[in-house]
């Protein structure tokens, strides 16, 4: 399981695009998100660069928890 520190995230809106971002690069991503702590949690089959990377270009910097 992948853990992303995202300090931008505030919102629902925020995780609608941060879902997304991680969809765009593997559907099938099961995903958990932590407004107060600001992290998603994902378990995906998917490089873990290319879903840091699809998160950045979502508008969201990110670093591994």
């Amino acid at each position: 399981m992948l853990k992303l520190n995202v300090p931008d995230m505030s919102c629902n809106h925020c995780v609608s695009a941060i879902s997304a971002a991680i969809e765009s690069v593997d559907n099938d991503a099961s995903m958990e998100f932590d407004l107060a702590h600001r992290q998603v949690n994902v378990e995906s089959n998917a490089p873990i660069e290319a879903i840091k990377a699809a998160v950045e270009e979502a508008g969201y910097p990110n670093q591994v928890a």
